[in-house]
C-alpha cells in the first residue's frame, strides 16, 4: 500500500513539494495537468515535463486526479466522439510516460458539493459541511454562487470558473437527462477507452458521487453498492476499477462501507480516506481522520483493505483548516499531514499484528 498526497501544482497550490516530502512515508503525489482546458488532449511532452518537474524535487507521480470527463461525453452530444478521442490521446500520453492510475468521476453538472466550506467547529478549526435543509429548495445557479463565494479565491477542483462560466448552457445540456441515459453514455465511454487502458496497463479508478444521492432532479449513477456493481459488470475489465472514497460513500447513511469493500475489493484501485459526522439523514460535516471524531471506523477500513491484499495508492482526503492556515478549503497541509501519519500508524500496527498472529 502506497501512501500519497494530493497536490495542485506550483501555480494553484499553497503547499510546495518541499513541505509535502517532509511528511513521513510520503514519497509521491497525486496530481494532474492543472490549468489544462478540459476536453483538450494531453500531449506526451506536457506529461513528461509535469512528471520531470516533480521528480526533480525528489517526489514521484503516484497517479492522476483527474483526466476530466467533459460534459459532452456525459450527455452524449454531437461532440462526444471528438472528446473521447482526445481522452484516449491523454491516456496514451500518460501510459507512454509510465503513469498507470487515473482517478476520475462521471458526476453530472457538479462534482463534489457542500453547503459550507468553513463550518466552525468547537476546537476552533473549520471544515466542510453539507446541510440538506439549506440545499433542498436551492437552484443550481445558487449552488454555484454559494460555492464560489466561499472558495477564498482558490481554484477548486470541479468548480473551475472557465467551465462554470457558461452555466446556462451547462444546465440546458443536462435538462431531461435520465439515469438510464447517463448510464448508457458512461458504458459507451468506458468501452471506447478500455483498449488503450489494456495496452498501457492504466487503471481507471471511478470516484463515487459526492454526496451519494441525486441532486437538482439530475440523476447520479455511482451512489451505492448496486450502482457500482452494475458499472463494473457492464464493462468487466480489470482496468475498469473503483476509487474507494470512504467519505463520499458514507455520506449516505444507507451505504455500508464494509459490504462495499467485501464485494469489490478486487476492483479497488485507489483509496480516499477521510471521516465525517452525520447530523441528519442527508446532512454531515467532515471531521479529523481520527475514528472517534466521526462515524467511520478508519482502523476497520484499513484492516479490511490490508487483509484483502490491497497494494494500491491511498491518500488522506479532505482535511479541516487548522492552526490559522490559509489554504484551499479541504486541502491545507496541516490537517492532511496529521491524517496521513495517523493512517500510516494504523497500517504499521495492522501489519505487525498480522505478522504476530
Amino acid at each position: 500500500m502506497k501512501v500519497s498526497f494530493r497536490w495542485y501544482g506550483e501555480k494553484y497550490d499553497t503547499i510546495p513539494l518541499e513541505k509535502i516530502k517532509q511528511i513521513p512515508g510520503v514519497k509521491g503525489v497525486i496530481t494532474t495537468l492543472h490549468g489544462k482546458p478540459q476536453g483538450e488532449a494531453w500531449t506526451f511532452d506536457e506529461v513528461k515535463k509535469m512528471k520531470k518537474d516533480i521528480e526533480n524535487q525528489g517526489m514521484n507521480v503516484d497517479g492522476i486526479e483527474s483526466v476530466h470527463v467533459i460534459d459532452s461525453i456525459k450527455v452524449a452530444d454531437s461532440k462526444r466522439d471528438y472528446y473521447i478521442k482526445n481522452y484516449i490521446k491523454s491516456l496514451e500520453s500518460l501510459g507512454k510516460n509510465d503513469i498507470h492510475l487515473v482517478c476520475y468521476s462521471f458526476m453530472p453538472l457538479f462534482g463534489w458539493t457542500r453547503t459550507q466550506l468553513q463550518k466552525p467547529l468547537a476546537d476552533g478549526s473549520t471544515t466542510m459541511a453539507y446541510d440538506f435543509d439549506t440545499i433542498k429548495n436551492m437552484q443550481p445557479a445558487e449552488m454555484f454562487n454559494m460555492m464560489s463565494s466561499q472558495s477564498k479565491g482558490f481554484r477548486m477542483p470541479d468548480w473551475e470558473p472557465e467551465r462554470l462560466g457558461n452555466f446556462t448552457t451547462l444546465i440546458k445540456q443536462y435538462s431531461g437527462l435520465k439515469a438510464n441515459q447517463l448510464f448508457d453514455n458512461f458504458v459507451y465511454f468506458l468501452k471506447k477507452i478500455m483498449p488503450v487502458c489494456d495496452k498501457y496497463n492504466i487503471d481507471m479508478a471511478l470516484h463515487p458521487d459526492d454526496p451519494a444521492w441525486g441532486m437538482f432532479n439530475i440523476p447520479r449513477i455511482v451512489k451505492n453498492k448496486d450502482d457500482i456493481s452494475k458499472i463494473l459488470s457492464a464493462v468487466d475489465n480489470p482496468h475498469n476499477g473503483l476509487t474507494l472514497c470512504v467519505g463520499s460513500l458514507e455520506s449516505n447513511i444507507k451505504n455500508n462501507i464494509n459490504d462495499i469493500i467485501d464485494q469489490f475489493h478486487d476492483r479497488i484501485k485507489y483509496v480516499h480516506l477521510r471521516n465525517l459526522k452525520h447530523t441528519g439523514e442527508k446532512s454531515f460535516y467532515e471531521t479529523s481522520c481520527l475514528s472517534e471524531d466521526g462515524d467511520i471506523d478508519i482502523y476497520n477500513v484499513l484492516k479490511k483493505l490490508i487483509d484483502y491484499g490491497f497494494n494500491g495508492v491511498i491518500r488522506e482526503d479532505h482535511g479541516r483548516t487548522i492552526w490559522n492556515e490559509v489554504a484551499m478549503p479541504g486541502y491545507g497541509l496541516y490537517d492532511r499531514a496529521l491524517g496521513t501519519t495517523y493512517i500510516e500508524g494504523i497500517i504499521e500496527a495492522i501489519k505487525k499484528q498480522n505478522l504476530s498472529s
